[in-house]
């Protein structure tokens, strides 16, 4: 069975695409005083502006719902906490509402999954009184269905002030996951010194060990702001396409049929890709394969790279006659998954612009790097 590039990429494309449509709704819950500087946190952490998308539909008398359409999360705002005593009140009962009838319906879509009180460290000189009686009282409230409550302190400059509104917070013993200083974009103090920003990749490692497994895709593909969580996923994707490729391996295959490996490394990309969160299109795909598996005619395991490889492969024997063990199927899937993580990563970091991928230059590049993960993997055994 030969199977070209083009329908390669064609099935990574469907793939990508079912895994996008499969992901699990995450939603948060912002919670702070007007001026907190929830709108930034928000574009900062997450891509596509998504504070920007409007006010949002309201859900309750105070709560507003911010979603874009085929954007796997939903932000629930509340209005700033600086309201009476009675409006603060009825913000948290809308909240414990929300909280309440999302953990009735059973359906993760639908549930909260967080809830993040931001605190202005710039505009705070303590942890006010009423914000604590606030949250002692949700907390207290949300001791059954345990949401993860964080507390984020924006505007976190200097470090040691937030780090002393970090201790003041954690002495009241709340019942919460954690309390993130949080500046997220830098700060220019008029042109003398640049604050740089730092605690968005802290904030998403604390929400990552808060959610459920469900929502761990949903949240690596909307967050833009840790590409070494990015990584971490990747890698555990392709962990997992090695595991599967081993088994199928260990048949053994002869090379003619390696085909049957296909879906495994189809799925293994398509993963990788909805953790980046980019929009890849047919050529992209097309231009990977390409440069790294072989031209078209060629299965993705099969005649053409086998070729280029054999000599790296100890114990192989030849490409008419060899079979693909167990470990060989690993290594190769290994190496193929490590090198699409390296073109993510080279893409999301502006290294490389997917029409580069067509020059000369480009698909040399992806060559380089597959056969240096190749060489890698080798030594490894």
């Amino acid at each position: 069975m030969e199977i070209n590039t083009d329908e390669i990429a064609q099935k990574c494309i469907d793939a990508i695409n079912e895994k996008l449509r499969n992901l699990k709704k995450l939603n948060i819950i912002v919670v702070g005083k007007s001026g907190v500087g929830k709108s930034t946190l928000i574009n900062s952490l997450f891509r596509g502006n998504f504070a920007e998308t409007g006010l949002g539909r309201p859900v309750t008398d105070e709560i507003r719902k911010i979603e874009k359409k085929d954007y796997p999360m939903a932000i629930y705002d509340t209005p700033g906490f600086e309201l009476s005593k009675g409006q603060q009140t009825k913000v948290k009962d809308e909240i414990l509402e929300l909280i309440n009838k999302g953990f009735a319906s059973k359906d993760i879509n639908d549930a909260i999954h967080c809830i993040w009180y931001c605190i202005n460290v710039g505009g705070n000189r303590t942890f006010d009184e009423t914000e604590i009686a606030w949250l002692r009282e949700l907390t207290e409230s949300n001791k059954v269905t345990q949401v993860p409550i964080i507390v984020v302190l924006t505007q976190s400059c200097p470090k040691s002030k937030a780090q002393e509104m970090k201790t003041l917070v954690e002495k009241e013993n709340l019942d919460i996951v954690k309390v993130v200083p949080v500046l997220a974009q830098d700060m220019d103090f008029d042109d003398e010194y640049i604050a740089k920003a730092y605690g968005l990749d802290r904030l998403i490692d604390i929400m990552s060990e808060s959610l459920p497994d469900e929502l761990q895709d949903t949240l690596q593909n909307v967050q833009k702001a840790s590409l070494e969580s990015k990584k971490k996923y990747s890698q555990a994707a392709v962990a997992t396409a090695v595991a599967a490729a081993f088994g199928e391996g260990f048949a053994p295959i002869p090379f003619s049929d390696a085909a049957v490996l296909i879906p495994t490394q189809v799925a293994m990309i398509a993963t990788i890709t909805t953790i980046f969160g980019m929009d890849i299109s047919k050529s992209v795909i097309t231009g990977f394969v390409s440069s790294t598996i072989g031209t078209a005619g060629a299965t993705v395991l099969g005649k053409t790279i086998v070729s280029n490889i054999i000599k790296l492969i100890p114990g192989v024997g030849t490409a008419a006659g060899g079979l693909i063990s167990g470990s060989t199927a690993s290594l190769l899937t290994t190496a193929l998954g490590e090198a699409y993580i390296k073109l993510m990563e080279m893409i999301y970091k502006g290294d490389l612009k997917s029409e580069d991928l067509y020059s000369k230059n480009g698909q040399e590049t992806m060559k380089k790097i597959f056969k240096e993960e190749l060489k890698k993997e080798r030594k490894s055994k």
